[in-house]
């Protein structure tokens, strides 16, 4: 089997469901050493781990709380520690909270966390870990559909932090180019175990306005964090690669 990762390290946070859980998974398939992140879910974090480890890859899970922008460079250092260096960062970690800018009732508290963990988190992370990227490493932010194109009620906090940790990358990929360090972005899309399930009316227009008009895997948004952290996209920086089934055609 072609294993374009091997030698490489590679953090994925936010790695222990879903999405997160799909990047390790597959990374660690394509020859990397594996960490990834989880805040509370110890048992299903658990589960990655010795799936990985049987199938012969090395992977370790740390708990860390992106909230809490203190943690990165501790985090960074734990992992540079355990594996010996980091090539491939992947900022997958978020929450979803949802809500009308004009909501009386409005969850603040939820909002202001999800901002610092969405955005503030992501960027404390990046600042730790380029630091110590080796030469040639990768920076992989997910971000969203929406973080273009807001398309429904209820969601501009969460699109402004998405939108927010894009134009970050943007930047990342113009100041670590010169370590031949790529920083580029996946806007994800709908997929089966997601963070949050739209209401079937909010569902129902969501689906309605993709062009393949389907719910993704985690699998599909996995190939495309793997190609982009593989030796094949090595002349690309400062992208947006779009993985959420024709959100904005």
């Amino acid at each position: 089997m072609n294993k374009p990762l091997t030698g490489k390290v590679a953090l994925v946070t936010g790695g222990s469901r879903g999405l997160g859980a799909a990047t390790v998974r597959l990374l660690a398939e394509q020859g990397a050493d594996v960490a990834f992140t989880y805040v509370s879910s110890e048992k299903q974090a658990q589960a990655v781990v010795d799936e990985v480890r049987n199938g012969g890859a090395k992977v370790a899970a740390f708990k860390s709380d992106q909230a809490d922008v203190s943690q990165a460079p501790a985090l960074i250092d734990d992992v540079v520690a355990h594996f010996g260096g980091l090539d491939i960062l992947v900022n997958n970690a978020a929450i979803s909270v949802s809500g009308t800018v004009d909501d009386p009732d409005a969850d603040t508290a939820a909002l202001d966390r999800m901002h610092a963990t969405n955005y503030l988190g992501v960027i404390a992370i990046i600042r730790a870990a380029s630091r110590v990227l080796r030469e040639g490493g990768r920076v992989i932010t997910v971000s969203s559909g929406f973080g273009t194109r807001v398309g429904v009620p209820g969601v501009a906090d969460y699109s402004a932090t998405k939108a927010g940790v894009v134009q970050y990358t943007m930047g990342a990929a113009r100041d670590l180019g010169s370590r031949a360090i790529t920083a580029n972005v996946v806007e994800a899309g709908l997929m089966k175990g997601g963070m949050e399930t739209p209401n079937p009316e909010t569902l129902k227009a969501l689906l309605s306005s993709l062009s393949l008009q389907r719910i993704g895997h985690p699998d599909e948004i996995a190939a495309a964090i793997a190609f982009l952290a593989s030796p094949a996209a090595s002349y690309i920086t400062g992208a947006v690669l779009d993985a959420h089934g024709g959100y904005n055609a």
